[in-house]
């Protein structure tokens, strides 16, 4: 039995947070999901699977989609007590009785389960509170970022919803980059944290935007990641290849940003 399961849509970059996270501090979780279009007709629940045909007609476990989901959605009433807001990912202790929501409280719990063989959480209580200021100020970054990729895979991206996330990616590298000065290794002490693997994870999910350097052209818009963003936060993608290459973060992460940096725009 896991430690962990996680329900979500696949792939996802913030469900990384716990399994990089998880096999730093070897703790066993379990990820079920499939693509965000599939996932419309599969079980919202503990013991999440797609439904057949007619399992599919004799749904009462019906909910309209919000964020990121059009038409119907099936979550049971065990799931939306779990999970009150509905969302995934979605995180459930072995019983399936606890529910844990948001991507960077998956990821705390992950280490606070691994945190004897590995403290991914800091060394005390100082470090601890270290870690989720940055993990709270990746919260900032993230609501903006989400916003800007699913506007502009739907094509409603507006002008201002562009400068809103420009502005919010510039303040979050900012101080990424000021954090590591002089020449740190890690965010917090003198070892990986989670709030290595959060900003990891969240810069990542950011290289959707390459993929749709078109869209952005045809709107008079410039992309957010260009080419002299590396040099303008030189210590942020310094780190960012460092962790990326980490035997912990390299499955997740290498598959996912090759398909991006080998790829034409689409």
């Amino acid at each position: 039995m896991s430690d962990l399961r996680i329900f979500s849509y696949l792939p996802n970059p913030r469900i990384w947070k716990a399994t990089i996270a998880a096999r730093l501090c070897g703790v066993e979780v379990e990820v079920r999901g499939t693509s965000p279009k599939e996932l419309q007709s599969w079980l919202w629940d503990f013991d999440a699977r797609p439904l057949s045909s007619s399992e599919l007609a004799r749904s009462t476990d019906n909910t309209k989609g919000k964020v990121g989901f059009t038409g119907t959605l099936h979550k049971t009433a065990a799931f939306m007590d779990a999970h009150p807001f509905g969302t995934v990912p979605a995180a459930f202790s072995p019983d399936g009785k606890t529910g844990i929501f948001e991507s960077n409280s998956i990821m705390r719990a992950v280490a606070r389960l691994g945190e004897k063989r590995l403290p991914l959480y800091g060394r005390d209580a100082y470090e601890a509170a270290r870690v989720d200021s940055f993990l709270d100020a990746s919260l900032v970054f993230a609501r903006d970022s989400q916003i800007y990729l699913l506007s502009l895979i739907s094509g409603t991206l507006s002008p201002e919803i562009h400068s809103r996330t420009r502005d919010s990616f510039t303040v979050y590298l900012a101080g990424i980059n000021q954090a590591l000065l002089p020449s740190r290794e890690f965010l917090v002490g003198e070892r990986i944290s989670i709030a290595d693997i959060c900003f990891a994870a969240e810069l990542a999910l950011f290289f959707n935007e390459k993929a749709r350097t078109g869209e952005l052209e045809e709107k008079g818009l410039e992309p957010i990641l260009h080419h002299g963003t590396d040099a303008e936060f030189s210590r942020v993608f310094a780190h960012f290849s460092r962790l990326r290459k980490h035997a912990a973060f390299a499955p997740d992460m290498e598959p996912y940003l090759k398909k991006f940096e080998s790829s034409k725009p689409i």
